[in-house]
């Protein structure tokens, strides 16, 4: 692979565009900024294909939408690591998410590897490599970048443009490459990365413990907290800490006077936007709170189910053992709870999950087949 392009000038990006607008993939990531914003701040782009790398500079290009144009192209497959964050960034970008991905720590389970795998330890064990881990919290809005930081953001392309042919093959082997085809489309869901600020309250640890007009109280305050926080681009927490708004939807202070008693809640913040906070618990103290359907604490197994969850782990691992992938994927346990609950609308229940275990994890519940120990070893008794 070339050396590395840092792209900061329009005429460099055009360049860069014209020499992959033919890719039929591109390898991506980004360097990011969030800690006093809203929103993620992009502070670096990275792309890599077989043929070149290059990291582009948002910060000194006035716009980076000739190559948002080649990312957004529905025919070139964008390959990324744990996507999430990065997708997000795109999201805020252009309101919408690319499509045609590929995330390697998604199929890596697909493979045998662990689920939610680094990317460290993807590329360890797929190319047999180390990577330095030195500027993983590092200031992407420093100005130059030093030449080291610079190879260390190259790095996270580089060795996912290897990775990729590498994974993609050993899908098409096993021919497992399109089961992951349900796992793309969910990741373009743009619920992912803007939840409607109605329900953003359903976010907040510990809500449950909230009733009546003091759900509602805390509901309204989460609201106008998401609303002023995207409008002045200002992390949430700058606004509002959440043990801060649930002391204020469990006091209801009706005067401005009285948010000096409000532990967290400094004279700055009573001066700007303590009318506004008022303004909300009034509104909110006699409404009738929302969906508080969803409030409910998680509901145990009893000892019977908890024991019927071992047996479904079990068949679970038999089956991943000749399958040769990993456990977890298969079967989430989260997903079998919600089958042993009688919930057959569960992810183990659909896709290729559900061609590949669900018969089996049906017919042990009905008690068609039975688990037993046969010199040591753990067979499913089929009748």
């Amino acid at each position: 692979m070339s050396k590395i392009q840092f792209i900061n000038s329009p005429e460099q990006l055009e360049q860069l565009v014209s020499s992959i607008t033919n890719a039929d993939w591109l390898a991506l990531d980004t360097e990011f900024l969030r800690e006093k914003t809203y929103r993620p701040e992009l502070c670096l782009l990275q792309i890599a294909t077989p043929e070149l790398v290059a990291c582009i500079d948002p910060l000194a290009l006035e716009s980076i939408d000739p190559i948002l144009d080649v990312i957004y192209r529905t025919d070139i497959t964008k390959v990324l690591h744990a996507a999430g964050q990065d997708l997000e960034i795109f999201y805020w970008l252009r309101g919408e998410v690319p499509v045609n991905l590929f995330d390697t720590q998604v199929a890596a389970p697909l493979l045998g590897h662990q689920e939610q795998i680094g990317y460290g330890n993807l590329v360890n064990e797929v190319l047999n490599i180390s990577l330095s881990k030195s500027h993983s919290r590092a200031d992407w809005t420093r100005r130059p970048l030093p030449s080291q930081q610079v190879q260390y953001a190259a790095d996270d392309v580089i060795y996912l443009a290897r990775m990729y042919p590498v994974m993609r093959e050993k899908l098409q082997q096993l021919n497992r490459l399109q089961w992951l085809d349900s796992e793309w489309q969910n990741m373009t869901n743009p619920d992912l990365y803007e939840k409607p600020v109605e329900e953003i309250w359903k976010r907040l640890r510990g809500i449950d413990k909230l009733k009546g007009n003091r759900l509602a109280v805390a509901q309204q305050l989460a609201k106008w907290r998401e609303v002023t926080a995207k409008e002045k681009n200002l992390p949430r927490s700058w606004l509002l800490k959440d043990d801060v708004l649930f002391d204020l939807a469990k006091q209801m202070p009706l005067e401005t006077t009285e948010l000096k008693h409000i532990r967290g809640l400094n004279d700055g913040m009573i001066r700007s936007h303590g009318n506004s906070i008022i303004d909300q618990i009034k509104a909110s103290k006699d409404a009738i709170p929302v969906h508080a359907e969803y409030t409910k604490r998680k509901v145990k197994l009893t000892p019977n189910q908890d024991a019927t969850l071992d047996v479904l782990t079990a068949v679970t691992k038999l089956h991943a053992r000749k399958l040769e992938i990993n456990a977890s994927i298969l079967a989430p346990r989260k997903s079998l709870e919600d089958l042993i609950k009688g919930n057959t609308d569960t992810a183990v229940m659909q896709g290729w999950r559900g061609q590949l275990i669900g018969p089996a994890l049906q017919s042990v519940l009905a008690g068609d087949n039975s688990i037993k120990i046969s010199d040591g070893a753990v067979i499913i008794d089929q009748g």
